[in-house]
């Protein structure tokens, strides 16, 4: 089972990975209920590399994104939901309406986009 991270920490994460010689996947995504096509796309993700990470859009970015009644399952739930898949190793909830902060702390090896 993977873990849920602060978004502050995964400078440290990545910096750590990076010196265990590990080849790290990133992804990100809503996950607001989570479905069979979520699951595949993690899993194809988990197979290039070493560790993979998820970073979920928080509740006011998929508000915005998904519109009126979303989310659904809010962000805490649904990075819990997502670390407990054995394809993801660390899941986050990061700020914004884009991942290009989560990118440029962790700066993974490899970047996954479904």
């Amino acid at each position: 089972m993977g873990q849920v991270i602060p978004f502050d920490e995964l400078e440290a994460l990545g910096a750590r990975l990076r010196a265990e010689g590990k080849r790290v996947v990133f992804t990100n995504g809503h996950f607001d209920l989570l479905h069979v096509g979520h699951a595949r796309y993690l899993q194809a993700a988990r197979a290039l590399g070493d560790v993979l990470v998820v970073g979920v859009n928080d509740d006011a970015s998929t508000r915005r994104r998904k519109g009126p009644g979303r989310p659904i399952v809010p962000a805490e739930e649904r990075a819990e939901l997502l670390a407990a898949l054995a394809c993801v190793d660390y899941a986050t909830i990061f700020p914004g309406d884009t991942a290009e902060e989560a990118v440029h702390r962790l700066r993974p090896d490899i970047y996954v986009k479904g």
